[in-house]
């Protein structure tokens, strides 16, 4: 019954899961590896899950799965080449896929100049749809210190997009 149930959430939030971690790692095989954890801690708690909304459950797992691969990356000052540092989704026709990997990269480029917390935010509300609350929560922060972070976030991606690229 859980298997079944996994295999569902699986198919239906693995692309979301997969580009939110590509977002944050900017690597296709950190981000394969995360979306593996994620769907495992999943498999592991699916039994004490309660009633709450799948879809934002399952993007806390991948944060805190995110999280805990950056410190233990950090623990370890392990470099990875800039060859592995592509994105691919197998959906994609071939002649289309450069141009979305040129239009993801530039967008990753210009979200990583912003401070992680500022990134999440903005990752999930304006990326990913969460509400302000699912967003916090998944964040694991207040909804006031959430907004703050989006607005500020916002903020300097648009000084970013207008060549502005200073903090305020």
């Amino acid at each position: 019954m859980v298997s079944k149930h996994l295999d569902e959430l699986y198919r239906q939030y693995t692309h979301d899961i997969y580009r939110y971690l590509y977002s944050l790692s900017r690597n296709h095989h950190t981000a394969e590896d995360l979306m593996q954890e994620t769907f495992y801690r999943a498999y592991l708690y699916l039994e004490v899950y309660n009633d709450e909304k799948v879809k934002p459950w399952l993007f806390r797992a991948a944060y805190h799965a995110f999280i805990d691969d950056q410190r233990k990356r950090k623990r370890q000052q392990v470099q990875e080449p800039a060859f592995f540092n592509q994105m691919t989704d197998p959906q994609t026709a071939p002649d289309n896929q450069l141009i979305q990997q040129e239009q993801m990269e530039q967008i990753v480029d210009q979200l990583d100049q912003l401070p992680l917390m500022q990134k999440q935010a903005v990752l999930l509300y304006d990326f990913h749809q969460f509400s302000y609350q699912e967003s916090s929560a998944i964040m694991d922060i207040s909804l006031s210190y959430f907004k703050v972070l989006l607005f500020r976030g916002r903020q300097r991606l648009r000084d970013i997009h207008k060549g502005g690229d200073h903090d305020e």
